[in-house]
């Protein structure tokens, strides 16, 4: 069931002047996307007992309800926000990995087929986290994109209308954001 036009930007609002019922209201109508993001991302993981679905939106979930402030304007400021979170919670996840492993058989999910260079719970994660938060420095706009794409799941429709930018304009962003990261991640690989 989709929510009515503004009924999350309502009940965001709501949630901002204080009214705690209103982020119980809210969750369940942006949960069916969250738990879907996460579920694509568990897909990709070579042990789903290590990372479930289920889990992940809860961290989220438990994340969201422990803000002290809901400054959210609308759905669009709160779904780039639960991107970041999202982004966050992997990164966790992969430092977690990373600190437990000591080589071994270990098979790489890549994060997105677009970016099948970063592997989930690898340590090219790691390095693109740091690469988002330079690019962060230099742009942000640019690194809410890639958490909106890559991080929430968003297609380029859906990425276009909540940054309020054109299909084309964003699709020339990601071809440069992809560039600059693989070259920022790869420093060694030669240019084509």
């Amino acid at each position: 069931m989709e929510p009515a036009k503004g009924e999350i930007t309502v009940l965001l609002a709501r949630w901002k002047d204080g009214e705690s019922s209103a982020f119980e209201e809210l969750m369940p109508l942006v949960y069916p996307h969250l738990r879907q993001v996460a579920a694509a991302y568990v897909r990709r993981e070579r042990n789903p007992d290590v990372l479930q679905a289920t889990s992940l939106v809860n961290e989220l979930y438990l994340r969201l309800l422990n803000q002290k402030q809901a400054n959210w304007e609308d759905r669009r400021h709160f779904y780039a926000f639960a991107a970041k979170i999202m982004r966050m919670i992997l990164i966790d996840h992969a430092r977690g990995n990373q600190a437990q492993m000591r080589g071994g058989d270990l098979q790489r999910v890549p994060l997105n087929e677009d970016l099948a260079w970063i592997n989930i719970g690898s340590p090219e994660l790691l390095d693109l986290n740091n690469a988002l938060d330079d690019l962060a420095a230099m742009d942000p706009y640019k690194v809410q994109l890639v958490e909106l794409r890559y991080f929430l799941g968003c297609t380029t429709e859906e990425t276009a209308a909540l940054v309020q930018r054109s299909k084309a304009t964003v699709d020339r962003d990601m071809k440069f954001i992809k560039s600059w990261l693989y070259r920022r991640i790869h420093p060694d690989t030669p240019e084509a």
